[in-house]
């Protein structure tokens, strides 16, 4: 495939974003480059200081006529209403089409100062760009749709952070994503009483990534685009549910469109079932913690559905809000049965609540668990040394056992002849970054993520490609 720019974001004009120019990095190294999507996309004939050009001083992109763009957009954040906020240290570098001829967004972070950067430096430590790699990674495995870490080069600055070692080494990373547009931007042109911007905004969502829309307008095509939005948001926290990925920070500004995982600041995954777990330090009240984010994501759609009144019908949209809580159930089962490798059947729902009983009561390794199970392994759980017996396991063996393996031959791969899985637990994550650090050796991160991609080829819960949103039904 050849590289296939697109402007569409650029030609809604300047009241969505605005032109910046980026920081000018000392000394750029290039210390992650997915191949993988670059190959599906058509950038993988770049050389080194292509690379550099395009992801490290943010030249445009071949064909791509528009410079950097700093997205405009407000948000809730852990549910106060900041309306200074917008891109602050990243921005739109460029569109893309895919080889489904969807549309794509180039966005970075750790790429200097914009209007919206308030008092930060807009810059982005290596820590934290490495933290996006592994999570982007490691959610893609577990079949969650998420964004994908593209690049990533060590800037040469020293940074000064509270929540990392000081100086720390700076980064800037580019994630490839479908939407950079946010349940925020939406809040913003409401909060400016710009109800054509809404339209516009709408019109571009439904072209892009909802066309069978296109056929409806007025307040229908509000609420039809919203109940979209419900449905796709509802998968979204079904698959963080079933991976066990506490994503931490889930504020307007950081749930888009297109239901579509992204930013992972301080995200965690479990350790054990526990749901009351938080990601993020100061997330005192645990307003995000594991089991609250379904909650977290209704209440950031309700405020989409505000956002959206100026362009629809109250009645409709309430109407539509209201069917969260039935698609979410259908989903959260959907997202488990494909984790567990198993066909969803009338006595799932039930067979998943037992499941989450045996897991809180055993406090046994959430991902070792999926592991075992998978594709209703009997040979693998008889085998394994955790403790598989009890009431309640019992009561979830039973429903498992009628549940038909989908794609068993998955287990021929050699992924499930390891003996524990590969998982992302803080330990791991820092175990990988400590020889980083320390010694400026990478060869524990490249074996991490050889595992992940060992894992992601083994449960194949995924799509070939980033093109495709999961279809209506479909199990990840």
């Amino acid at each position: 495939m050849s590289f296939d720019p697109e402007s569409a974001f650029a030609l809604l004009g300047p009241d969505f974003a605005d032109p910046v120019d980026p920081a000018d990095f000392p000394d750029l190294k290039l210390r992650w480059w997915n191949d993988r999507w670059a190959k599906e996309i058509g950038l993988d004939d770049l050389d080194e200081a292509a690379k550099a050009r395009h992801f490290g001083h943010f030249e445009p992109l071949p064909g791509y006529p528009h410079g950097p763009l700093a997205m405009r957009y407000h948000g809730h954040q852990f549910r106060h209403y900041n309306p200074q906020i917008g891109d602050g240290r990243g921005f739109l570098l460029g569109q893309l089409r895919d080889p489904s001829a969807r549309l794509l967004d180039f966005g970075t972070k750790g790429s200097g100062q914009t209007p919206w950067s308030r008092t930060a430096d807009g810059r982005l430590t290596l820590k934290g760009a490495v933290r996006e790699i592994l999570a982007a990674e490691m959610l893609e495995a577990l079949g969650v749709y998420t964004s994908k870490a593209f690049s990533v080069f060590e800037t040469g600055d020293q940074l000064a952070r509270h929540d990392e070692p000081s100086p720390a080494r700076g980064a800037v990373l580019t994630r490839l994503q479908h939407s950079h547009i946010r349940f925020g931007t939406f809040q913003r042109h409401a909060y400016e009483r710009a109800p054509e911007r809404i339209e516009a905004l709408i019109d571009l969502a439904i072209a892009s990534y909802y066309p069978d829309l296109a056929q409806y307008s007025g307040a229908e095509k509000t609420a039809r685009f919203l109940a979209a939005v419900c449905a796709s948001s509802a998968r979204l926290a079904a698959q963080w549910m079933a991976a066990g990925f506490v994503h931490g920070v889930l504020n307007t500004d950081n749930l888009n469109v297109t239901g579509e995982s992204f930013d992972y600041g301080p995200w965690r995954f479990l350790p054990t079932y526990k749901p009351g777990f938080t990601a993020a330090y100061f997330d005192e009240n645990g307003l995000y913690a594991y089991a609250r984010q379904p909650e977290a994501v209704f209440w950031a759609l309700q405020q989409l559905a505000v956002a959206l009144l100026p362009v629809g019908e109250k009645d409709q949209l309430v109407d539509v809000l209201n069917t969260f809580p039935d698609i979410y159930p259908d989903e959260m089962t959907r997202a488990f049965c494909a984790r567990l490798g198993v066909a969803v059947q009338d006595d799932s729902e039930a067979m998943i609540k037992a499941f989450l009983a045996f897991l809180s009561a055993s406090q046994l390794p959430f991902e070792a668990v999926f592991f075992d199970h998978f594709t209703n392994n009997a040979g693998r759980i008889s085998a394994s040394s955790r403790d598989y017996s009890g009431d309640a396991y019992q009561v979830f063996a039973d429903l498992f056992a009628t549940h038909t393996p989908v794609r068993p031959d998955r287990l021929d791969h050699k992924y499930f002849s390891r003996p524990d899985p590969v998982h992302m637990t803080i330990e791991v994550m820092e175990a990988a970054f400590a020889p980083i650090h320390e010694a400026d050796d990478w060869t524990d991160l490249h074996q991490l993520l050889n595992d992940v991609a060992q894992a992601r080829a083994g449960y194949d819960l995924g799509r070939d490609r980033i093109g495709f949103l999961p279809e209506e039904g479909a199990s990840w």
